[in-house]
């Protein structure tokens, strides 16, 4: 799943790439994609892109009024979410517009969710791996407007503090881990870099918000603001189509089971849950005993 530091490159590309482009076409494939029906997608042709930012794991594309098709035109933005499988793919040289909208562009295509053209014959498309079909595309007048948005915590690349992020724990009491996924209370972080952080703040995945001390939030907030800063870094500047090899390149500990930890050389261990799996170091994380699978038993805390 893309996570902040992905979606923050990805904005970063198109707003090189698109501002002040002109939307000349817009197709959408998968229908259950399209989120919003009021203003229709074919509204955004004819605008320019005024702008691209990050809320989250969400990117808004501004696209400015029509002046001179409707002075009383309004801004809009297409929202876009890629879920857990979705991913940006940028073209320099799009089919064109003309052609049919739904064709796949070479095999690395993938199942394509939405396409966008631009006056250079630039454009995107938007794909969604699998059978889960969760990648969302809004199109507003006002960002704020959908719900996950408007209900998003803090953003912890702009406003970490340990004050802020001890506020948002604190709010109730659950697992270190699904509280920091909670998009609610901390904006950006996924099942991925909640393993890093976690790894690099030395916590179990396990430890309940409310057995944190003041000295355990402030560690934590270090490591958040360490492991998602690398990352953007290591993003900034990379094509669409690197991010992702340049995140997994990155990693100690999510995706490596089996591997050795870079810190300490213990085996890095995982628990498999229905649908994702977390990756940690019993050395590191929880004084060298292993969590029990959650498949098998109840977990070890």
């Amino acid at each position: 799943m893309p996570e902040l530091p992905e979606v923050d490159a990805l904005g970063a590309f198109l707003r090189e790439r698109t501002t002040s482009r002109v939307v000349v076409a817009a197709h959408v494939a998968q229908i259950g994609a399209l989120k919003t029906f009021a203003p229709p997608l074919d509204d955004v042709v004819g605008r320019g892109v005024v702008g691209v930012e990050r809320h989250g794991k969400w990117l808004a594309i501004g696209l400015g009024p029509r002046g001179e098709i409707d002075p009383t035109d309004a801004e809009l933005h297409l929202v876009l979410h890629l879920a857990k499988a979705g991913w940006l793919r940028w073209r320099e040289s799009m089919v064109p517009a003309s052609t049919p909208k739904g064709r796949p562009m070479g095999r690395s295509a993938g199942p394509l969710a939405l396409r966008v053209w631009f006056d250079d014959d630039s454009g995107f498309d938007l794909t969604e791996a699998g059978t889960r079909k969760r990648l969302a595309v809004h199109l507003v007048t006002d960002v704020a407007s959908i719900p996950p948005i408007a209900t998003l915590g803090f953003d912890p690349v702009t406003a970490m503090t340990p004050q802020a992020l001890g506020e948002a724990l604190r709010r109730r009491n659950q697992q270190i881990k699904g509280a920091l996924r909670d998009q609610s209370l901390v904006a950006g972080i996924g099942n991925a870099y909640s393993d890093e952080i976690l790894h690099a703040a030395k916590m179990s995945p396990f430890a309940l918000t409310s057995s944190l001390s003041d000295d355990d939030v402030a560690r934590l907030a270090v490591a958040t603001t360490g492991i998602l800063g690398f990352a953007v870094a290591q993003a900034t500047g990379k094509p669409a189509a690197e991010l992702k090899d340049a995140k997994r390149r990155g990693m100690a500990v999510h995706g490596r089971a089996g591997q050795f930890c870079p810190v300490c050389g213990d085996v890095v261990r995982e628990v498999s849950f229905s649908d994702r799996s977390l990756q940690y170091c019993a050395t590191c994380q929880t004084g060298g005993t292993p969590l029990a699978d959650r498949r098998m038993s109840r977990l070890l805390r």
